[in-house]
């Protein structure tokens, strides 16, 4: 058991933990990225520009 036991935890519940945090950053620092990109270029990302399109799409139905 090792250091889980220490902490109370199963390893089992540990490694979860710690997959769920290594997913929560990944999505921050792409988050952050795309915001200073954004930011420093004065661009939309492809992802915007996509949203925006979709979001067209849209109003353009509801029409």
């Amino acid at each position: 058991m090792g250091v889980w036991a220490d902490f109370g935890i199963s390893s089992g519940t540990g490694m979860l933990v710690l997959i769920a945090i290594y997913f929560v950053i990944k999505w921050a620092v792409k988050n952050g990225i795309k915001e200073a990109y954004s930011d420093i270029t004065e661009k939309k990302t492809a992802d915007e520009i996509e949203e925006d399109n979709e979001y067209d799409e849209e109003l353009m139905e509801g029409i």
